[in-house]
């Protein structure tokens, strides 16, 4: 077995090719920011 056909036979383990919809995650997260920003101001924590 050669050092190529070795690296052909690995399963992918998931990477940057493999994220999927980056358009709800970037969403998510904005919302999740702006949802403990609110909380954050109105129990005066800032």
């Amino acid at each position: 077995m050669t050092a190529h056909s070795a690296t052909t036979a690995r399963a992918r383990t998931g990477g940057p090719k493999d994220d999927g919809p980056k358009l709800l995650e970037h969403v998510a997260g904005w919302t999740l920011v702006a949802v403990i920003a609110m909380l954050v101001t109105q129990l005066g924590l800032l």
